[in-house]
C-alpha cells in the first residue's frame, strides 16, 4: 500500500484550462485582486476627502472586481474539477473556499453601493472593502502555496 503523500504526488497537476500553456485562472485573478484592493483605497480617499469622485470610482471598482472575480472563479473551478492532481490536495479546497468567500464579499460590497454610492461607503462599505482585502490576502496565500509548494499550474521544461 502506498503512502498517502506518495499517492498525491504521483498525480499530474498541469493546467488543462490554459492558453499556450499559461493557466487562464492565474492570468485572470490579478484583475479582481487589484480591483478589490483599489475599492478599499477609493473608500479611504473618499473618507479623507469627501470627494464624490472616489465614491463613483469605488462603485465601478467594486462591480468590476466582482464580475472579473466571477470569471476567474469559473476558470479556477474548471481547473479544480478537471485535474485530479489539483482536486485531491487539501490546499486546493482551502484556496477555493477562501476565494468563494472573497467573491461573496465582493458581490455584497458592489450591491451595497448600487443605490447610493456615497452614502454606502461609511461605515459599511469601508468595512466590506477591508474584509474583502483580508480575503484577498487569505485566498492569495493559499493560491501561492498551491503554486510554490505543490507546483500547480506550472510547466517544467526538460529542454532547458
Amino acid at each position: 500500500m502506498k503512502e498517502p503523500v506518495a499517492e498525491i504526488l504521483e498525480h499530474d497537476v498541469s493546467s488543462t484550462v490554459a492558453v499556450a500553456g499559461h493557466p487562464i485562472h492565474a492570468m485572470l485573478v490579478v484583475f479582481p485582486i487589484a480591483l478589490v484592493l483599489g475599492t478599499l483605497a477609493c473608500d479611504v480617499f473618499y473618507w479623507w476627502s469627501a470627494d464624490p469622485f472616489w465614491a463613483r470610482v469605488a462603485l465601478w471598482a467594486a462591480g468590476s472586481g466582482f464580475w472579473l472575480g466571477l470569471l476567474a472563479a469559473l476558470a479556477g473551478l474548471a481547473e479544480l474539477l478537471l485535474v485530479r492532481g489539483i482536486r485531491i490536495r487539501v490546499a486546493s479546497w482551502s484556496h477555493a473556499v477562501a476565494a468563494m468567500m472573497l467573491l461573496s464579499i465582493a458581490g455584497l460590497n458592489w450591491g451595497w453601493r448600487l443605490h447610493d454610492a456615497e452614502a454606502a461607503i461609511l461605515p459599511v462599505g469601508l468595512a466590506l472593502s477591508a474584509l474583502g482585502s483580508f480575503f484577498v490576502a487569505l485566498a492569495g496565500w493559499h493560491g501561492g502555496k498551491l503554486v510554490f509548494d505543490h507546483g500547480i499550474g506550472t510547466m517544467v521544461s526538460t529542454s532547458d
